[in-house]
């Protein structure tokens, strides 16, 4: 990827990202240990940490990139701030959506700030491992990491003196992942980003209290949560099986590296939202399914609550906005370093992320100038409500399937 974009155009724009966030470093040296700590990040370097990365710089030693790293005086959340408004400015669109998902990184021994033996989806069981929050920022132009939090589980956060030891602040008592979640979406809310939409996978999703906080926020969302989810009483997979077949239509969830992803969704209305203020509801709450096309037998659930002309396209395409911070996490770790971390400390933890978060929201950046030249914006059918439901809930019905079904009698 960096070799396909021009030398000066790379260069340019990498000094004005530099010129953004370069008052969050006091020091010269700081500010110039980050820029070749960035550009090595983005760099041929075949192990992102201090020792590589400071032999791509021509530094003799690692101590000065170490420094950065752990003792120099500088603000990774004032950093991270700038990100955000960089990802803003040249991704931001009204329509943005907000992805929440936890991503492991394997170490040794027991010292690593956050480090014990827990899940990893990131290798799908039980490693030694710390678990980082994110937050990621979608949009039709492109996405990025925006927002990070280092999960602390309670045999650490009960033990003061193992935290002190790791300089985790005092302040820093336990918090579940969905309550670190929320502070990052309240933290986004405050940026310039503009957000109109938050998904998140079933471990977030079959939180009520997550999903109460999203509405409480204003903020329309689609989350998904496991095949047991009870929807007012009875189980959400159980309600499924009563949609219709012409409840069902076939919806891209958005563009995936073989094109269009397509599968089968269905959808029903709950009840409309009340809003606080006592006025007309101006929202309305769904479940949602996905089922696929080669194996029908694998169905995916969700609940969503959307503004009132929401379509299921919409959607259908906020769900499969979820994969896209999965795909964050594959090039972060893959182009700029996101897991080639070497350090133990809470501080040290969040600067060299924080760094790599940056260097891919540049990466990101750069790929969307270089394709977004003549390309179409896809416009997204619209769905029909039926007019005698037949259970509980209003499904929402598929025209083609209701043309083809009047015309064939």
């Amino acid at each position: 990827m960096i070799h396909d974009v021009p030398t000066n155009t790379w260069d340019l724009e990498l000094e004005e990202l530099f010129l953004q966030t370069g008052a969050r470093f006091c020091r010269v040296e700081a500010r110039r240990r980050m820029r070749d700590y960035v550009r090595g990040l983005l760099g041929p370097v075949g192990r992102k940490n201090s020792w590589q990365l400071a032999e791509y710089a021509g530094h003799a030693t690692p101590h000065g990139l170490q420094h950065l790293l752990s003792h120099s005086r500088w603000d990774a959340d004032g950093l991270r701030d700038d990100l955000q408004a960089y990802v803003a400015e040249q991704l931001g669109r009204a329509d943005g959506v907000l992805i929440l998902d936890d991503t492991g990184f394997v170490k040794k021994g027991t010292t690593s700030a956050g480090v014990q033996r827990q899940y990893s989806g990131t290798a799908g069981r039980t490693e030694n491992c710390q678990i980082g929050v994110f937050a990621a920022y979608a949009t039709t132009r492109g996405h990025a990491l925006i927002d990070r939090e280092l999960y602390l589980p309670k045999s650490w956060t009960g033990d003061r003196e193992r935290c002190r030891a790791a300089r985790i602040p005092d302040e820093r008592t336990f918090a579940t992942k969905g309550e670190l979640a929320r502070d990052m979406i309240l933290r986004a809310l405050a940026s310039p980003l503009p957000i109109a939409w938050v998904t998140a996978d079933s471990a977030y999703g079959q939180d009520s209290c997550f999903r109460r906080f999203l509405e409480d926020t204003k903020l329309s969302y689609v989350v998904a949560v496991p095949k047991s989810q009870q929807v007012n009483g009875p189980r959400i997979d159980h309600l499924i099986t009563q949609a219709p077949p012409e409840a069902w239509q076939r919806l891209s969830a958005g563009p995936g590296a073989k094109g269009e992803r397509f599968y089968d969704w269905a959808a029903a209305r709950l009840p409309a939202v009340a809003e606080s203020d006592g006025g007309e509801p101006t929202r309305q709450r769904w479940i949602l399914a996905r089922r696929s096309i080669s194996k029908p037998d694998e169905i995916a659930y969700y609940l969503a609550c959307a503004p009132l002309a929401a379509t299921i396209a919409d959607l259908a395409r906020v769900a499969g906005c979820r994969w896209k911070i999965e795909e964050c996490f594959q090039s972060a770790k893959n182009e700029c370093g996101l897991d080639q971390y070497e350090v133990r400390r809470y501080v040290g933890w969040y600067r060299p992320i924080t760094l790599a978060m940056l260097a891919h929201a540049f990466l990101a950046v750069m790929a969307v100038q270089e394709r977004e030249k003549g390309v179409s914006r896809p416009t997204h059918p619209t769905s029909w409500t039926s007019r005698q439901p037949k259970s509980v809930v209003c499904w929402q019905l598929n025209p083609a399937a209701i043309l083809h079904a009047a015309t064939t009698r």
